[in-house]
């Protein structure tokens, strides 16, 4: 398919704006905290806003683009096997172990292949994302259902 045959742009915007009004819509049903503050809500709300501004961007950007090429789709397929193992994880062993199985995993795809920043991404991006959403922003962790190490370290 030639450059700019295809009405991607348009198609994108409407689903990328379509996609964060329903997760604006979904975001709403989270909870607040016990202190009536919004907690949870945070995270998603902020997401779902910025998905609408990247699909009125893309809508007002015009720019033509091509197909994916064979590797990117090949790399999205993965992300979303990795996203699928990383929900079933956390189900099971808790946000910390499935979270440092998940982040070199996902580097790993993006074409980062030192083993040493792979075991660095191991350790450090669960301890600072459950220092930003369980610490900070006081959202209560998922707990693993066979084994927590939360359970282990002192956790909730």
């Amino acid at each position: 398919m030639a450059l700019g045959s295809s009405p991607a742009p348009r198609t994108v915007g409407i689903a990328l704006i379509l996609l964060g009004i329903g997760a604006t819509a979904a975001s709403m049903g989270i909870a607040l905290d016990q202190y009536g503050r919004w907690g949870a809500r945070l995270f998603p709300l902020c997401a779902s806003g910025v998905l609408i501004l990247l699909g009125i961007v893309e809508l007002q950007s015009g720019q033509k683009t091509a197909r994916p090429e064979h590797r990117d789709i090949t790399h999205i397929a993965a992300l979303l096997v990795l996203a699928l193992c990383y929900v079933w994880l956390m189900s099971r062993f808790g946000y910390l172990i499935s979270t440092a199985v998940a982040a070199p995993a996902a580097l790993w795809i993006f074409g980062i292949r030192n083993p040493v920043g792979l075991l660095a991404a191991a350790f450090m991006c669960p301890a600072a994302y459950h220092m930003i959403f369980f610490e900070i922003l006081g959202v209560f962790p998922p707990l693993g259902r066979w084994f927590d190490l939360l359970d282990v370290v002192g956790g909730y």
